[in-house]
């Protein structure tokens, strides 16, 4: 299913009045929008699953707070960034592993240093810096993507690529951190095709990564999570990309859980193993990985496929979301400032 001939996908989108939102839980099968005007619909489709992915969460977020601070019914600016801040951690809680949606919230509070100006004027700067900041992960993302396509071998000409979730247009502004290095890659004729691992329990690489790969006809391939060693070890694979939702200090990586294991196989083959994030994913007051929690999910994700148990009754689940990576398996964190080495981190400045 192709959606459009504007082979741009946009998940968070701010329409003259309105947030319109890619409900991302029914992809493949069809392609939903959800319109939204009320705060409180945005707190749920970052709840429920409506909106993936860090910088699209955080995007989602600092619309939610506009619309709040849109609704309330008081002139009084104290009173306004008070409810706003209360509403802001309610917005981190949805997923407090997620560094970008921490950032994101931080940024539009951030507004709030100040409120010396009339009510209305602060609603403007609200919407206007949600704005800003999506239009400004569009570029971080195309940037990162030039600077991890950089990093990959020069040979062969045409890559073949490995990816885990989805960390793309739907987990972004529109074009990707991970998958942004696909498609920087594609854009340069460097590209022969994606290998996505399917991503377990809940499928983004199947259902999200290839998805979005059809939409602008690149080359895809889905596996299960189980066949990537064996892919590597028939010399099918060139370069691993993930994601991240949070980066400690000296570049341990959480992400979502299956990337460790893949860090593992593309050390034992000698593969370039590229972790793509904003710089805004990197915790710097976090020393290393054991200092950043792990989320659960739902056991029901490992034994329920729709209406079909896969699992006996009687059995114990573990349904761990995140893991993490030690620095010594990533070959490079690249961000919008370029692209390093895991103990070079410290020569970033966060904005």
């Amino acid at each position: 299913m192709v959606v459009s001939a504007d082979t741009h996908v946009y998940p968070v989108l701010w329409q003259t009045d309105h947030l319109v939102l890619i409900d991302q839980r029914q992809l493949p099968e069809r392609y939903h929008i959800v319109s939204i005007h009320r705060w409180e619909d945005v707190l749920q489709a970052l709840q429920s699953g409506i909106v993936q992915g860090g910088s699209a969460l955080g995007l989602a977020a600092a619309y939610g707070l506009y619309l709040a601070a849109r609704e309330m019914p008081t002139e009084d600016p104290g009173v306004l960034w008070e409810r706003l801040t209360t509403l802001g951690e309610q917005f981190k809680q949805t997923r407090p592993d997620k560094a970008n949606l921490q950032w994101a919230v931080e940024q539009m509070l951030g507004l709030g240093h100040h409120p010396e100006a009339p009510v209305d004027s602060l609603r403007q700067q609200l919407l206007e810096q949600a704005q800003a900041m999506q239009a400004e992960d569009f570029r971080r993302c195309h940037a990162i993507g030039d600077y991890g396509l950089s990093q990959l071998p020069g040979q062969p000409q045409q890559l073949t690529l490995f990816t885990h979730c989805n960390h793309g247009a739907l987990a972004t502004s529109g074009y990707g951190t991970s998958l942004g290095v696909v498609r920087s890659a594609w854009r340069e004729g460097r590209l022969a095709r994606v290998y996505a691992g399917e991503t377990r329990p809940t499928l983004q690489g199947s259902r999200l990564t290839a998805w979005e790969c059809v939409q602008e006809g690149i080359p895809v391939t889905v596996v299960t999570d189980s066949m990537a060693a064996h892919c590597m070890q028939q010399g099918l694979i060139h370069g691993v990309l993930v994601g991240a939702d949070r980066i400690a200090a000296n570049g341990d990586v959480i992400s979502k859980v299956g990337t460790y294991s893949l860090a593992v196989v593309a050390k034992a083959h000698g593969i370039p193993f590229l972790v793509a994030a904003p710089v805004s994913t990197i915790d710097f007051r976090i020393a290393a990985g054991q200092d950043m929690a792990l989320s659960q999910h739902d056991p029901q994700e490992i034994y329920r496929l729709g209406e079909r148990m896969t699992s006996p009754q009687g059995a114990d689940f573990y349904n761990p979301a995140s893991d993490l990576t030690p620095a010594h398996l990533i070959t490079a964190i690249v961000t919008e400032q370029g692209a390093f080495a895991p103990d070079q981190l410290a020569s970033l400045e966060v904005g």
